[in-house]
């Protein structure tokens, strides 16, 4: 991404220099791909920032975590009151926000920018999310505005994010909704491969169906073109790829998140999880000839069952975009920022990975109630849902009789009954909580905040413990 970002630069006319620790790959790009181009080759770090104009601009694009660490040592000596450093990796936006304390403490600005689109991104426009110091913002927006990919109305996907790191904490959320919303779209293709026994083809051509609609999206795309690929004696690819997924971090950093704010972020949880049991495949071999389920059948016509997934896959996704906003706001309260939501959707319509038609229904909902709490409360969604969900419990009940695996889809239905119930029996786990450690409980004929202890066997007395939440 790094030699691509260079790339998109120089070829939008930003004059930049270059330096990688590896004099091989600095030379083969700086004499290859970087050749007649506006990218200078530096052999050092004190000549790279030599080679800048003030206020110096230094991106960084190496791993997350300690790498990060060394790099900002290493050039700060060389650095000027007013220089800007930006990370663009995916760094935890905590380490961002220290960084930029610490930066800021010393005369620097610093900026933490999550960029999304792969390589391809970085070099045709990818999404960027910068935040950090806001008076290094001036400096770095007509250079990463120029790089960032354009929506139809020629806005480009890169705005200010806000304070500290919530920039890389936006790139987490969409690094979480990316999760989600590759589970969705891997069990629906589960579905169709084992209950409806579908082929590749067959797959293919409903996925390509589903893209020039309301579930078109970058990530159905590609699954379309990933179904058509042949690989030797012309047998399918997919077919030959082995099902244990790997992951970065990303999606489990936002359910950490998600559980430090407290944010019900179950769908996108359940997706990290499935890429951890899937992880276990010597395990999962051994048990599935050792423990039973039912035999897969399907007796429905298969034509209207796969409308059913569609809609179903709709309805999960939505879900899956509200639970990830929900955390964005629970987050923005909890750290003190200043989120705009809109614009967060409008950068992610373009140049990203979950780029999808559905961008532009949350843009509206947020334009047209800024202080929305959920999205499932926007007129739009609530009546999306409320037409789609009736398809997600038939294509779950039909997926549960056959004994596929559909964790991510049976997450959503399970929050979207859950946020839609008045009444939850978390009545009786208060009383549990009371009986056996006094934690107390609130009375529904009683002012809220007002806390009771019972004595549920005549032997506990009337002291009780401290209320609190972790």
């Amino acid at each position: 991404m790094g030699e691509n970002l260079a790339l998109n630069m120089a070829g939008k006319g930003v004059a930049v220099s270059v330096f990688d620790v590896s004099k091989e790959k600095l030379e083969k790009f700086v004499f290859g791909r970087g050749h007649g181009k506006k990218i200078h080759g530096c052999s050092s770090i004190q000549e790279l920032i030599a080679s800048l104009e003030r206020p110096r601009k230094i991106m960084l694009m190496v791993p997350a975590g300690k790498p990060v660490d060394e790099i900002i040592q290493a050039i700060i000596a060389f650095l000027d009151e007013g220089d800007i450093v930006i990370d663009g990796g995916n760094s935890h936006f905590s380490d961002t926000s220290r960084r930029t304390r610490m930066l800021e403490g010393q005369g620097l600005l610093y900026v933490g920018a999550g960029i999304s689109g792969g390589e391809e991104g970085a070099l045709l426009g990818p999404s960027i999310m910068p935040g950090g110091s806001g008076a290094a913002w001036q400096s770095v927006r007509p250079i990463f505005q120029a790089i960032a990919a354009k929506v139809d109305d020629g806005v480009p996907c890169c705005d200010w994010i806000g304070e500290e790191g919530s920039g890389h904490f936006v790139k987490m959320v969409h690094n979480g909704i990316e999760y989600g919303d590759m589970q969705l779209i891997c069990e629906v293709y589960d579905v169709m491969r084992t209950l409806l026994c579908m082929t590749t083809d067959e797959m293919h051509a409903v996925f390509k169906q589903w893209s020039d609609g309301e579930l078109g999206s970058y990530l159905i795309e590609i699954t379309a073109d990933i179904l058509t690929a042949q690989g030797e004696n012309g047998l399918p690819v997919i077919d030959k790829i082995l099902d244990k997924a790997g992951q970065k971090g990303t999606g489990k950093w936002a359910v950490v998140t998600a559980l430090d704010v407290a944010a019900p972020l179950t769908l996108i949880t359940e997706a990290v999880f499935a890429r951890v049991l899937s992880s276990m495949k010597d395990e999962r071999v051994l048990a599935s000839r050792a423990l039973k389920g039912p035999e897969v059948h399907f007796s429905g016509d298969r034509r209207t069952f796969i409308d059913e997934l569609g809609k179903a896959l709709y309805a999960a996704k939505i879900i899956s975009y509200a639970q990830g906003y929900q955390l964005m706001r629970v987050a923005a309260t909890d750290f003190g920022w200043k989120l705009n939501y809109g614009g967060i959707a409008l950068m992610w319509r373009g140049g990203c990975i979950i780029r999808s038609a559905l961008l532009a229904k949350i843009k509206n909902a947020f334009d047209l109630n800024p202080e929305l709490a959920n999205l499932l409360m926007d007129p739009f969604f609530t009546e999306a849902v409320a037409q789609s969900q009736a398809s997600l419990r038939t294509v779950l009940r039909e997926a549960i009789r056959s004994g596929i695996p559909t964790p991510a889809m049976s997450s959503a239905l399970a929050y979207y009954d859950g946020y839609r119930s008045a009444n939850l029996p978390a009545n009786l786990l208060q009383a549990q909580r009371d009986y056996f450690g006094a934690h107390q409980y609130e009375r529904v004929d009683m002012p809220r905040g007002v806390y009771f202890h019972s004595n549920w066997t005549g032997r506990g007395g009337e002291t009780a413990s401290t209320v609190y939440s972790a």
